[in-house]
């Protein structure tokens, strides 16, 4: 099979011609017709998250049709079209499974991180991390959903009931949230790249009812705010727009460092919090409500050859909505 393989941090994806994997007793061979890029993957071929796994085949958005089944694998057969998540695995016996908390896991494995992923013509999966996928959204479409949708939903709900909500950093997860959001009967304000005029638009676009630079303070107060840019410099701005008891979410699996700031900022209750990777129960809540708003994704298409092009898209900041590698016909 054709990958696409990090075989060092810093480095171009290398073009490769890999063994087809077999799937294990509990797992699914997937023959991948569709990947979105993310910026974890960025993150991991950059070198900004250490590499846990080389030679490496990066991606966690898949989207494809199981061609096999291991032994034990229930309720999944072949021909099933199914999405595959960062979440590739866990204990399931330790505090954090039993209790709820999954996401947690501190033998947790990642698809596309510790386990190879879907810059690739097939992936193996374990079926329980699996998802089926909703009628109506073509591959293409579906595949954003599985991590910017399922990251972006779990931000969301950590903001609670908030009516005015903040958001910076407009790309991927945010035209996804923000639909949903909006759709919850919320009012989005979002937060761009200073003189994005582009991604100002998009913004409005996507169901905003402000946009403006992120070095700008909203026309009115936010109950809360995610930030989805990784860039710690924008946790004691959006603290400065939150009001008394409101929450900010650092929705990313990176950020740069926070710098210093007032303790006056978040005093009165104000609340900063991290999202750290999904749970199962996301997955099927999300995948459930995204049909029914119904989520619209924007996608740039690229040829699985081309994913070092899509990465340098995302890293310099010319995507609007998500990248995808097109890769089964």
């Amino acid at each position: 099979m054709r990958a696409m393989v990090l075989t060092k941090p810093g480095v171009p994806l290398q073009l490769m011609e890999l063994p087809v994997p077999k799937p294990g007793p509990e797992q699914v061979l997937v023959r991948v017709r569709a990947c979105a890029v993310c910026r974890t993957d960025l993150h991991i071929v950059d070198g900004e998250l250490p590499a846990l796994k080389l030679p490496l085949v990066p991606g966690h958005q898949i989207v494809g049709t199981v061609s096999e089944v291991g032994e034990k694998v229930q309720g999944i057969a072949p021909g099933d079209r199914v999405g595959i998540p960062w979440l590739g695995a866990t204990c399931q016996q330790c505090r954090y499974c039993k209790s709820g908390r999954e996401n947690l896991c501190d033998r947790a494995l990642f698809t596309g991180y510790q386990i190879d992923g879907g810059y690739a013509e097939f992936a193996v999966a374990d079926y329980r991390f699996c998802f089926p996928i909703p009628e109506g959204y073509p591959d293409l479409m579906a595949a954003p959903l599985l991590c910017a949708g399922l990251i972006g939903y779990r931000s969301l709900r950590m903001v609670g009931e908030a009516e005015n909500l903040g958001i910076y950093g407009f790309g991927a997860a945010a035209h996804i949230i923000a639909q949903v959001a909006r759709w919850q009967g919320r009012k989005v304000f979002a937060f761009v790249r200073p003189g994005d005029e582009k991604g100002r638009q998009f913004a409005l676009q996507m169901g905003a009812v402000w946009a403006g630079d992120s070095t700008e303070m909203p026309p009115e107060p936010l109950d809360a705010a995610i930030i989805f840019a990784p860039v710690g410099e924008l946790v004691p701005v959006a603290l400065r727009a939150v009001v008394k008891g409101g929450v900010v979410v650092c929705g990313g699996i990176h950020m740069s460092d926070i710098p210093s700031f007032p303790y006056e900022i978040l005093w009165g209750e104000r609340v900063v919090r991290s999202v750290a990777n999904l749970t199962r129960r996301d997955g099927e809540e999300f995948l459930a409500i995204a049909p029914r708003v119904p989520v619209r994704t924007e996608v740039s298409p690229y040829p699985l050859e081309e994913a070092n092009r899509a990465l340098d898209d995302l890293r310099s900041g010319r995507l609007q909505g998500a990248a995808v590698l097109v890769i089964g016909e």
